[in-house]
């Protein structure tokens, strides 16, 4: 009896974990959105600068004042020569992905963001000459058949919010990649990920913040009419921002890896659809066809990583890779992919 409680507990804690992340993610993209579309405030610089200023109040209180988590130390020559340069990428991360969502709809958005288990494979693959099991580049077909035929049947394409998308994608990719060598030794999860990464972002980013969207931001508090509760509203996106981060804190602590994979995938599908609802922004059958399956082959690739890593050391190769070279799996750190 009482293991059948504990069983129906954690059916129900994992539930919560996913609900409440689907829903600061969408909040938080829908927020950003209705920021650059309804307020005006087409500053994504800004807005990013905002983000991680709170995010870094945020993480400073959870580790530092209320310590909900446990500071992982890191020593001073290692925050300037490994986390710098992993703040530096995850800057243009963020700002990147800001900045297609000035110019593109959510839906066309978050389709392109689920390229990005491709991109990390092909860098890999390009640059570090690492080989993979042929089931992923299999499952990859799917991904990247979905993103052209969304890309294609776009009905509000821009070239400019499509590029800064991809070169989004690119950047996550890079981001997951270093991460592996530059924080080697450091088990790292999201809170403090914030904590060491946030400042180092809010000083790279703060500068051509100020320098490229300054006097447009001054103008917009000029003439801005509702100034008090746009505020509010901005505000509360970068608070919302820290949230997300905490909410993929408690989701990875309650689900496991296929869930949070097949969890994740629903997500892209759920912000999709209420982003829709509330901007209604024209979509073709076509283009929520490729949306589909993207989502579809995103999900086909989680499943086939989650299989490769089950397989016992010593596993025989498969044909097409040489005798010589290792079948590695892909740096893809799905359950950190949405901070900040």
């Amino acid at each position: 009896m009482e293991e059948s409680w504990i069983c129906q507990w954690s059916v129900i804690r994992s539930l919560l974990a996913i609900i409440q992340w689907w829903s600061f993610n969408v909040a938080v993209i829908v927020v950003n959105k209705w920021i650059f579309q309804k307020l005006d405030f087409t500053f994504p610089l800004s807005v990013s600068c905002i983000h991680f200023i709170c995010s870094a109040i945020g993480a400073y209180l959870v580790i530092k004042v209320f310590k909900m988590k446990p500071l992982i130390v890191v020593d001073t020559e290692d925050r300037w020569r490994r986390i710098f340069p992993m703040s530096f990428v995850f800057c243009i991360n963020i700002v990147l992905g800001n900045v297609s969502l000035r110019y593109i709809p959510v839906s066309f958005m978050q389709t392109i963001k689920s390229f990005t288990p491709a991109t990390t494979v092909v860098l890999q693959w390009l640059v570090w000459r690492k080989y993979f099991d042929w089931r992923i580049w299999t499952s990859l077909i799917p991904i990247v058949g979905g993103i052209l035929l969304t890309s294609v049947t776009e009905l509000s394409f821009n070239a400019f919010g499509f590029c800064a998308a991809l070169f989004g994608c690119l950047a996550t990719s890079t981001k997951t990649i270093l991460a592996e060598s530059l924080l080697h030794g450091y088990k790292f999860d999201s809170i403090n990920t914030v904590y060491y990464m946030a400042p180092f972002a809010t000083m790279i980013l703060a500068v051509p913040a100020m320098l490229l969207e300054g006097n447009g931001v001054l103008e917009w508090l000029h003439t801005h009419q509702s100034l008090t509760s746009s505020l509010i509203i901005i505000l509360s996106s970068g608070v919302l921002a820290f949230c997300l981060n905490f909410s993929i804190f408690y989701v990875i602590h309650s689900t496991t890896a296929v869930t949070f994979n097949v969890a994740g995938n629903l997500k892209v599908a759920v912000a999709v659809l209420v982003s829709w609802m509330i901007f209604r922004n024209p979509i073709s059958s076509l283009n929520a066809v490729g949306c589909a399956v993207t989502l579809v082959g995103c999900t086909f690739y989680g499943y086939v990583r989650h299989l490769l890593s089950q397989q016992p050391p010593g596993t025989p190769r498969t044909p097409r890779t040489p005798r010589n070279r290792m079948e590695l799996l892909p740096l893809v750190n799905d359950k950190l992919d949405d901070k900040v």
